[in-house]
């Protein structure tokens, strides 16, 4: 196989192979933020009265708000967390589908190139056992050559 053509593909699944890393990484740390306000929420159920303010982190400052609307904003980004996490699952499965397909254009090459060598071979075998053959009736033929002269 042409090496260049080797090289190719190798960027072509070295490519492919960071995107799904890319976008795995990408889930797991949504769906770690999304664990994490999973807790917050938990917290704010359990934990405190209705009446009071808590404090929430935005940025690099904390913010009083009050209980409710912290539940609130928490939900919305538990809503739009899952939405972004569900995209990319499926974009994910597009992704892993193309580097599976590049793995396996790979895989019919070589086994062609295997096959066509072997072919090769066993064709070099044959001519080269047909080769001795005529060397033989050659050393025959030269042998009666001489006892005919």
């Amino acid at each position: 196989m042409d090496p260049q053509r080797v090289l190719q593909y190798l960027a072509e699944v070295e490519e492919a192979a960071e995107d799904v890393l890319a976008s795995k990484q990408q889930i797991v740390d949504l769906d770690t933020k999304r664990n994490r306000n999973r807790e917050a929420l938990s917290a704010l159920r359990n934990e405190l009265s209705d009446a009071e303010n808590v404090k929430v982190c935005l940025g690099n400052m904390f913010i009083k708000f009050p209980k409710s609307k912290t539940k609130e904003f928490i939900e919305k980004d538990q809503e739009q967390l899952d939405k972004e996490i569900h995209e990319l699952r499926k974009g994910l499965k597009v992704k892993v589908n193309r580097l599976n397909e590049i793995q396996a254009r790979m895989r019919t090459t070589t086994t062609t190139t295997t096959t066509n060598m072997e072919v090769f071979h066993s064709t070099m075998s044959r001519v080269s056992t047909t080769l001795d053959g005529l060397e033989i009736l050659i050393q025959i033929f030269s042998r009666h050559e001489k006892s005919f002269s």
